[in-house]
């Protein structure tokens, strides 16, 4: 899913974009899988009165509702989540029906930092945490996929947008 062109400032435009690496998905998935086979066995060994049966309903809304919870809400989540870098700020969109954002100008960009457990490292992700020169304090971005490489991308975005911020004071 393309971040949209009609909210980008005019002669902005997108460089990449992430979404939260995969691995935030994994205990949904093993959720997924264990409660349709235990739901299963559950509904086998249920007495066969009729279509499911009062058990066999509770047993399969029971079920529902896990994978609701600990499913669908976070692929919804993972889904809805957007990591995107601009030529001019790095943006962060999240949630499902109510809306969470955050910008911050390339040009407040003081440090970024990148930390990541063994596990992480070796699924090539990690935590990265964008110091700011202003008051809103630092973006901590969690599940980068990549983690190092988007570090070193962001320091070119930010020496590029100086760059360009020098070129248009210079024409001025």
């Amino acid at each position: 899913m393309g971040y949209p062109q009609k909210l980008l400032a005019t002669g902005e435009s997108v460089q990449f974009e992430l979404r939260p690496h995969w691995r935030s998905m994994v205990v949904p998935s093993i959720v997924l899988l264990g409660t349709v086979a235990l739901t299963s066995y559950v509904l086998a060994l249920t007495p066969d009165d009729g279509f499911l049966g009062s058990a066999g309903w509770v047993v399969l809304a029971v079920a529902v509702l896990v994978i609701g919870v600990w499913f669908v809400r976070p692929l919804l989540a993972w889904l809805t989540t957007q990591y995107v870098f601009t030529d001019r700020r790095i943006i962060t969109r999240t949630g499902i029906l109510s809306r969470r954002g955050m910008d911050m100008p390339l040009s407040k960009v003081n440090d970024v930092q990148f930390s990541y457990s063994v596990v992480e490292r070796i699924l090539r992700c990690g935590t990265l945490t964008v110091s700011s020169a202003s008051e809103d304090g630092n973006l901590v971005i969690a599940d980068v996929p990549g983690v190092e490489g988007v570090q070193r991308d962001i320091y070119q975005l930010v020496e590029a947008d100086q760059v360009r911020r020098k070129k248009l004071a210079d024409s001025e």
